[in-house]
């Protein structure tokens, strides 16, 4: 019995290899979040700096900067002038739409003037000699050098063709040295419908000053008379 006892006391063993303390150290998930750390701002950097956009320089900057005050203040500008170009285009709208009531205010006292004037001419008296066209008016005045004239030339029928012709003045006056004579003026072109006011001026040779006109028509290229009427010279 002596052989299996001891008087030393047994202490348990965690393991079979004796006792072990563990060191304490940094912790393995916190070295994986820093590495990943690390990983990730150098793989941000290193894209910014292959794909990204360059970085401008101090002097690049500035240089954005000015052009970009530069353009806000065109931008400016071009909404001024926009602003003034849309306030004259309402002006000049306004504008036309006055003018437009004007136009249709004028259109309408001419359409009364004509109906008046169509009343005017079928008092007119007939010309003399019955002839048609005929010469049912006309107003002559002259001064040294110059005859003035304004010849009514109507056609009897409102729906007749249109006549053209020519009109010819043959003056009857007295020169200043107290001389008479008699001149044919060169042919006036004209056409007619209904009615027309045959107007103008003629030089007189000479400071001639007509007293009588006989007035003449005729038709294209033709010297046969159509209608003739002789007016005395106010």
């Amino acid at each position: 019995m002596a052989l299996f006892s001891s008087n030393k006391r047994v202490v348990f063993q965690p393991t079979a290899y004796g006792s072990t303390r563990r060191r304490r150290g940094i912790p393995r998930w916190l070295v994986l979040i820093l590495t990943g750390i690390v990983l990730g701002a150098g793989g941000l950097l290193f894209l910014q700096k292959s794909y990204g956009p360059p970085r401008l320089t101090a002097e690049e900057s500035e240089r954005l900067h000015q052009d970009l005050n530069s353009a806000n203040i065109d931008k400016q500008r071009l909404q001024s002038q926009l602003a003034q170009q849309t306030r004259d285009l309402e002006e000049a709208r306004s504008t036309l739409s006055g003018q437009d009531g004007r136009l249709e205010q004028l259109q309408t006292r001419v359409n009364s003037l004509q109906e008046d004037i169509q009343m005017l001419v079928k008092d007119i008296p007939p010309d003399p000699r019955g002839t048609s066209p005929g010469i049912r008016a006309a107003e002559l005045t002259s001064q040294s050098g110059t005859l003035n004239y304004q010849v009514l030339v109507m056609q009897d029928d409102p729906s007749a063709a249109t006549f053209e012709g020519r009109i010819t003045f043959v003056v009857e006056g007295r020169y200043p040295n107290g001389r008479s004579n008699t001149i044919t003026l060169d042919p006036v072109e004209f056409n007619v419908d209904h009615y027309k006011y045959v107007k103008g001026s003629a030089p007189l040779p000479d400071g001639m000053t007509g007293r009588l006109v006989t007035i003449r028509i005729t038709q294209g290229e033709a010297t046969r008379l159509v209608a003739t009427r002789t007016i005395r010279v106010r």
